[in-house]
């Protein structure tokens, strides 16, 4: 079975899922409280932000769930030149940002410290983000991309996280920082660091195609984590090494933190 071939037998287990539940709710059963989803016929419009230093995990793992809510993703560059991601292989971006759709179901900005940075003083890339986040149904990040979502105004009034180094940065621009893995405030989905976008892709289906889409996605991804170690979280890893990850990137966060206030100043936060 090819991959297309993959998706589209997990369509049919969607809309499968979907007509189940509708069975459940005609036969006068208790409802299950969850997000309306979205109609499993509907075809999805993502807007995901590629760009040099992003975090190719970042992109991956959510845009694997994309592809299984039957989405058509459209890969934003600042231009469609190819961007170098952290592993040093390029991404081809498909539209460049003046070309991304102005309607979407979803905007989704992958993280990378570095790169992340750079895109937060990128003028034209924040106003057209701003604009389609403006209607987007959902409104999304993982990992470092919350600050660019912030640089665009994007999260001011909401709640949100990003990677544990940074996301303190994010009430510089407005936002209620939140420690969450995944955080949901209104239509604003964002995700901790780098490994986090798979649980915020299951929650994104979740409440865009429905709970049993979410679990019938999660179960064909075999998503059952069992690390090796226990170091996850600064909480989990101790004083002692946390300390050791905020020395290495501590470049990296000093100009996160001066990208942010440069930010706050644009804003007028």
């Amino acid at each position: 079975m090819n991959r297309r071939q993959f998706a589209s037998a997990v369509s049919v287990g969607l809309a499968a899922t979907a007509t189940a539940a509708n069975v459940t709710a005609s036969l006068g059963q208790a409802p299950v409280q969850r997000p309306a989803p979205i109609a499993p016929d509907k075809r999805l419009q993502v807007a995901a932000l590629v760009y040099p230093g992003m975090i190719l995990l970042d992109l991956v793992g959510p845009q694997t769930v994309f592809n299984l809510l039957r989405s058509d993703v459209h890969l934003v560059g600042k231009t469609r030149a190819p961007v170098r991601t952290d592993i040093g292989v390029a991404i081809g971006p498909t539209l460049a940002i003046d070309e991304c759709p102005a309607d979407l179901d979803l905007l989704f900005v992958p993280g990378g410290l570095e790169g992340s940075v750079a895109m937060m003083d990128e003028k034209e890339v924040l106003d057209v983000l701003a604009d389609r986040g403006s209607r987007a149904r959902f409104v999304t990040s993982v990992c470092t991309g919350a600050l660019i979502l912030g640089a665009a105004g994007l999260l001011r009034g909401y709640e949100a996280t990003s990677h544990w180094y940074v996301r303190d940065l994010l009430a510089l621009m407005g936002a209620k920082v939140a420690t969450e893995r995944v955080m949901v405030d209104r239509n604003r989905i964002t995700g901790a660091g780098v490994t986090a976008g798979l649980d915020f892709g299951l929650e994104l289906a979740r409440r865009m195609r429905g709970e049993d889409a979410a679990r019938l996605i999660q179960l064909v991804l075999e998503y059952d984590p069992k690390p090796p170690l226990d170091a996850g979280s600064p909480e989990k890893a101790g004083a002692e090494l946390t300390s050791r990850v905020r020395q290495i990137r501590g470049p990296a966060i000093t100009a996160a933190k001066q990208a942010a206030e440069r930010a706050a100043v644009r804003l007028r936060i």
